[in-house]
């Protein structure tokens, strides 16, 4: 995942020491907030004098048009517009070489997003655009699952409140880029902050339950009736590479994952025999709590003797929940 900076949330230093230092430290993007101001172009030039670090332009303007020659003057990497105060079509001009998005506020559903479709991202705002230092709004946790599944060749950037537990929350759940701001300045160092966003961090806010795939979101079969079939069938519509497997009390009874049906395979060349639903399931896999905050998966997660790719989710009761699935960490990163 990229982390985009935010210049203008340095208020110890000018803008020239800001870049100075960000640049020592290879941060990926430098975001620009402009709140209709077609001065921010000034201060484009000077970035293009100072360092070579991709710029990613968000505008909030009511008129759009205004913009668009001093983008062609002044080009950008990445250029997003605020849907909400928009007044006029959002036309792009065929010159224009920037990968385009929108941004939304978090009441704003990712609906809107339907009339920006020809756009390659979207810039979800996580808290109040503008407002330096604020918190991650966790409803923007399910926004991200519901855009990721609608849209899933376009990527997804995320603005507010991201510090290290959100930044591993985000690349986990797919995530492209980062903004960060008032986390990113007032630690220790730029250098210390980069590293918990990229890394790990200890403190936690969040819980399993607010990021995960919910149960009603899940690939699943029932234990008493499901066939090899229907497992094969249900992991297949899926599209997630596995199914979780429950009893007639909503209890966990296991997991199939490709891995399994890998493993019931190989069985089956070596006896012989039928595979069965019950040669498919992992009927011990690796479970963590929905009350467990991330700092406990952090803990299991490094535990663990293998590579964990699923993690299901459970009450205390051992009733299924949802799922945590890891593959985009990896996506999350290119």
């Amino acid at each position: 995942m990229k982390i985009s900076a935010s210049i203008y949330s340095d208020a110890r230093k000018d803008l020239a020491q800001t870049i100075a230092e960000l640049d020592a430290h290879q941060v990926d993007l430098l975001h620009v907030d402009c709140n209709d101001d077609l001065a921010v172009f000034d201060d484009i030039v000077h970035l293009r004098k100072w360092t070579r670090i991709p710029v990613d332009l968000h505008i909030i303007t009511s008129t759009p048009s205004r913009f668009f020659p001093l983008l062609l003057e002044v080009p950008v990497e990445y250029v997003t517009f605020q849907v909400e105060p928009l007044e006029e079509p959002l036309v792009w001009p065929k010159e224009l070489r920037a990968a385009k998005g929108v941004a939304i506020t978090t009441p704003t559903p990712v609906d809107a997003f339907d009339a920006f479709s020809d756009c390659d991202f979207i810039l979800i705002m996580a808290t109040v655009p503008g407002q330096s230092g604020g918190t991650f709004n966790q409803e923007n946790f399910k926004k991200i699952r519901t855009f990721r599944k609608r849209y899933p060749h376009k990527s997804i950037h995320v603005d507010g409140g991201v510090n290290g537990e959100v930044s591993f929350i985000l690349r986990n759940m797919g995530v492209s880029t980062a903004v960060s701001g008032s986390y990113l300045f007032k630690g220790p160092s730029i250098g210390h902050a980069l590293m918990n966003l990229t890394v790990r961090n200890t403190a936690s806010s969040f819980r399993v339950e607010d990021f995960m795939i919910p149960l009603e979101e899940c690939p699943k079969v029932s234990f008493v009736n499901c066939t090899t079939r229907s497992i094969l069938e249900t992991i297949d519509v899926g599209q997630l590479g596995f199914c979780l497997v429950t009893n007639a009390d909503g209890t966990l009874k296991g997991i199939v994952s490709s891995a399994d049906i890998r493993k019931a395979l190989l069985h089956q060349l070596r006896t012989q025999e039928a595979i069965s639903p019950e040669g498919m399931i992992n009927y011990q896999p690796l479970t963590i709590q929905a009350s467990h905050s991330v700092y406990d998966l952090l803990k299991m997660l490094k535990r663990a003797p293998f590579p964990v790719m699923y993690l299901p989710v459970v009450s205390s009761q051992n009733e299924a929940v949802g799922i945590l699935n890891f593959t985009n960490l990896i996506k999350g990163e290119l």
